[in-house]
């Protein structure tokens, strides 16, 4: 019984024993794991403190962490969760983080696209609703023409953005200016694309555009001129002592201009070739064949080199030695493409000029600056004499042509219409000389056309063919060129500040009538503003300081007045044109003596320009902005009170 006994108690002590171990083993652990949510709480709250993100809050449970809070916007949220799973296990992270409901007002961006292809014309795109489509189409059926136009517009009641009208008026009226195109029109930049006749016409339609495209806008121009077909596809290159030159020249491939502008450069050539791409080449390789052509007239000392079409032809003087003739023509012949062909001519020697002078016959043809054909030579019979006066006559004028052609059967076959040829030449320059013998053909002069010489040179290959020799040497004179010296409104500005810095608007004292001294200067001004249309000028009229200001300024009206009615007689557009009197105002000499008093008394033009249109506002950065309007409360600061209120102020 006692071993027994001795057993239970032992027992009861072992299990004491156990118990007391898993109650500290259980302390134990329950202060570890507050350890280590304490120290998550700490470490979360200073990463969280150190990002700046304040409005979060940490709570512990057991071994996992709640994020809460409101973050201000959706990345926030995303970033507080990336900071708590650098410091702790993305497992053990519950969060309640919430985001407001976003209510920013974006701005719709408006956009207009007009697209026009000869009678057909659409308009698409978003607009503000004070442009309804309705007026928008009948101004755009007004403007081109059409009365169908294929309306896809949207509207959207939105503020206006920043210079959008001026754009739009800007878009209709370029719509008139051709035919094929299209229009796009954004808040701060216009796009145009067209299709224009040729490349002089899209010169000129490029600075019409630009001075009537509105301030502030960005302007984005693409015109372009359809390919012309050349027939024959042409190739003319000349070389004499002066070096070597292009009369006129096609390419079919941006590729073929490269080869021809590199071969002419290796020869010697500074100026800018002018090779326009054209449809029509015989053959893909007409590139590989000008520049083989080119390099054979390089070897030779003078020549002319005609490529029409598959017709190759080189020509030499008769004094150029047979050696280095043959050698070039016979390298040239090795190396052309199958589909072209080669004539290579050494020139006969000329006939002595002094023995036979007067059996050699020719035909001269001078142009002069004024418009004026002179004539001379030889023709076949009567009656073809009759008929080139009559052509000259039509090409040059009736009043400014002479022909004295005297009649000689034994001409060259051909000669009438070589003559033909020469004064149709002729008639594309400004001033110039034709000269047509039994060998060749020249045509020299200027013309303020850049591609005259290709025209001319183009003209004489269709009319007499390529194996007809002839020598084009035209110079393109930019002074001549009507494009490029179209008036502008600055410059028909500074031509009439000329007219009166020369010669001043005067009026004889106290009157307002126009006198022969001042109608010669209104003359003169009126010649350049019909050159120039209706341009918005502001006729300011000033008088000197003697008399009284009111009467100054009324008189000074009524010459400003008087020199608009004198310009409207001479059939000068008016409308734009504003009548203003200064008085005394605005001196420009000393008004105490009697020099400076006459040059106050003047009349003077100005350009009313239009008030240049503020930066358009990005947007981007319009979309960020948002006004509230808020009622004031009794804690809200209000100005301190005036002095004195209405009902205390004095009377004036």
């Amino acid at each position: 019984m006692r071993g027994f006994l001795m057993a239970y108690k032992t027992l009861l002590a072992s299990i004491a024993a156990f118990v007391l171990a898993i109650g500290l083993a259980f302390v134990s652990a329950l202060g570890f794991a507050g350890l280590i949510e304490q120290r998550n709480v700490s470490v979360l709250e200073g990463a969280f403190s150190e990002a700046g993100m304040g409005w979060l809050t940490v709570t512990p449970d057991g071994l996992r962490v709640l994020l809460a809070g409101e973050a201000p916007d959706e990345g926030t949220r995303i970033r507080a969760l990336q900071i708590a799973g650098q410091e702790v296990d993305a497992s053990r992270i519950d969060e309640a983080i919430t985001v407001p409901v976003q209510t920013a007002i974006v701005a719709p961006v408006f956009r207009m696209e007009l697209m026009r292809s000869r009678a057909q014309l659409s308009v698409i795109g978003l607009v503000p609703m004070h442009n309804d489509a309705g007026p928008l189409t009948e101004r755009l059926s007004a403007v081109s023409g059409i009365e169908a136009v294929e309306d896809m517009l949207q509207t959207s009641d939105h503020a206006v953005p920043q210079g959008w009208v001026p754009a739009v008026n800007f878009a209709l009226d370029a719509l008139s200016r051709f035919d094929v195109g299209r229009i796009s029109v954004t808040s701060g930049r216009i796009e145009v694309e067209a299709l224009v006749p040729t490349t002089e016409a899209g010169r000129a339609l490029e600075t019409t555009l630009r001075d009537i495209a509105p301030r502030g806008q960005v302007l984005v121009l693409n015109l372009n001129a359809p390919r012309p077909v050349a027939a024959p596809f042409l190739l003319r290159v000349l070389k004499d002592q002066a070096g070597i030159r292009v009369a006129g020249c096609s390419a079919d491939t941006e590729e073929a201009q490269g080869q021809i502008a590199d071969a002419l450069v290796r020869q010697g050539m500074v100026n800018r070739l002018n090779c326009p791409l054209a449809l029509g080449s015989p053959s893909p390789r007409w590139g590989d064949a000008a520049s083989a052509a080119i390099a054979a007239l390089g070897a030779l000392p003078q020549g002319t080199l005609t490529m029409a079409d598959g017709d190759v032809t080189l020509e030499t003087p008769f004094d150029t030695p047979q050696a280095v003739f043959d050698r070039a023509a016979a390298q040239l012949e090795q190396v052309l493409p199958a589909a072209f062909s080669l004539r290579a001519v050494r020139l006969d020697a000329p006939v002595d000029a002094g023995a036979q002078a007067d059996q050699r016959p020719e035909f001269r043809a001078e142009l002069s600056a004024e418009g004026r054909l002179v004539a001379t030579g030889r023709l076949p019979n009567p009656r073809i004499r009759s008929a080139i006066v009559a052509f000259a006559g039509a090409k040059f004028g009736t009043g400014a042509t002479e022909v004295t052609a005297r009649v000689d059967e034994t001409l060259p076959d051909g000669w009438s219409i070589r003559v033909l040829s020469a004064l149709d030449a002729l008639a594309e320059l400004h001033h110039g000389r034709a000269l047509i013998t039994p060998e060749t053909i020249e045509i020299t002069g200027v013309s303020g056309n850049p591609d005259a010489a290709d025209q001319v040179t183009l003209a004489l290959v269709q009319a007499l063919g390529d194996e007809q020799s002839h020598r084009v040497d035209v110079t393109y004179d930019e002074a001549l060129d009507p494009v490029t010296n179209q008036p502008t409104a600055d410059s028909c500005e500074r031509d009439i500040h000329a007219i009166l810095d020369e010669s001043k608007i005067t009026f004889d004292p106290g009157s307002t009538e126009i006198n022969a001294a001042a109608g010669r200067v209104i003359d003169r001004i009126a010649d350049v503003l019909r050159g120039c249309g209706e341009l918005p000028f502001e006729i300011a009229g000033y008088t000197d300081s003697q008399g009284r200001a009111e009467t100054n300024q009324a008189l000074s009206q009524a010459r400003a007045e008087a020199v608009i009615n004198a310009l409207l007689a001479r059939r000068v557009l008016v409308s734009e044109l504003v009548a203003r009197g200064y008085g005394a105002d605005n001196p420009i000499a000393d008004n105490a003596t009697e020099a400076g008093r006459e040059t106050n008394r003047r009349i003077e033009f100005h350009l009313i320009r239009p008030e240049p249109e503020p930066e358009p506002i990005d947007p981007a950065l319009e979309a960020q902005l948002e006004f509230e309007i808020q009622t004031p409360g009794t804690s809200t600061t209000r100005p301190r009170t005036r002095p004195e209120t209405a009902a205390e102020a004095p009377e004036n």
